[in-house]
């Protein structure tokens, strides 16, 4: 899992209804962007507003789009909060064909840092070896992890691959664990907001939603090849959007989803509520944002 892995978004019906064709299409759009994973479901897909048979019936849409290619990887997320629960997900999305698991730690109610370790540590030990990206997302579960305690984590369970470091802003915790010896490789999340200093810092992916995937894959093309000018350069472009949108985690999903319909990728851009109503601003301000960025985002209505 390397490079840009975006988090995949979930249309619906005009209605409200799960759209499993529209999905597929979602899946086949990031897949011809070049990438090598992508994830599921995530905040970006609303996970918390899906039914379980409709989180099922998603998940196995993309792993019969993933399973019989053998250069992409699918990472399915389990973000239950019952250690129970979360460890029968776990188990069950690996036996349908999950290449990688996302795991959020349990935050309701804000359990102890001795239950989520051992919550954590639970799933490694049900999927060894199937490895395991732990998901670091203070600003929006309040659970906070240090370096220590999850190098002491990954000393005993050496699924744990990766962490998806989404704290604000990520670049010391990610070089904390790439000191570490041995290095737990770490991916940027956030919508990208601080990918510059995340890949300096030793980042070795980034995370964000799906709508404009094209841009991040440039982004980290010119980082990749030495362009650190052109990669910064891009990034500043992109940035004024970004950092608006992710004030409010419902706010970058809805905008999200209306750059996806706007692309024609998706029929629609419904939100289940509750969601973010965009305003007439913000409106205007996706057609700013895709008169910028033109020149890397075609139209998909007729793909």
């Amino acid at each position: 899992m390397r490079g840009v892995s975006p988090v995949l978004e979930v249309p619906f019906t005009a209605t409200g209804d799960i759209d499993p064709d529209s999905f597929r299409r979602v899946v086949r759009y990031v897949l011809a962007t070049g990438v090598s994973s992508m994830m599921f479901p995530g905040f970006a897909s609303e996970f918390y507003k899906l039914a379980e048979d409709e989180r099922r019936t998603l998940t196995a849409v993309l792993l019969a789009e993933t399973g019989p290619r053998a250069d992409v990887a699918a990472i399915v997320a389990v973000q239950d909060h019952a250690t129970r629960l979360a460890v029968a997900r776990a188990r069950e999305v690996i036996a349908a064909g999950a290449d990688l698991i996302n795991l959020l730690p349990p935050h309701f109610l804000s359990p102890s840092r001795r239950v989520l370790v051992d919550h954590v540590r639970a799933v490694l030990d049900a999927v060894a070896p199937t490895p395991v990206v732990l998901q670091y997302a203070p600003t929006e579960t309040g659970t906070s992890l240090d370096c220590t305690t999850v190098a002491e984590i990954a000393a005993r369970h050496p699924n744990l691959r990766l962490v998806k470091v989404e704290c604000s802003p990520p670049g010391r915790f990610i070089a904390e664990l790439a000191a570490l010896d041995p290095p737990l490789p770490s991916i940027e999340g956030y919508a990208g907001v601080q990918l510059p200093d995340a890949i300096r810092r030793g980042a070795v992916g980034t995370q964000p939603g799906c709508s404009f995937t094209e841009i991040y894959v440039e982004i980290w093309r010119r980082f990749s090849e030495g362009d650190e000018v052109g990669g910064e350069e891009l990034h500043r472009r992109l940035l004024p959007y970004i950092s608006y949108w992710m004030l409010d985690t419902e706010l970058i999903i809805a905008a999200e989803k209306h750059i996806s319909a706007r692309r024609g990728m998706i029929a629609t851009d419904f939100c289940r509520a509750p969601a973010r109503e965009l305003d007439r601003e913000e409106r205007r301000m996706i057609d700013r944002f895709l008169i910028d960025f033109a020149d890397l985002l075609p139209d998909l209505s007729d793909r």
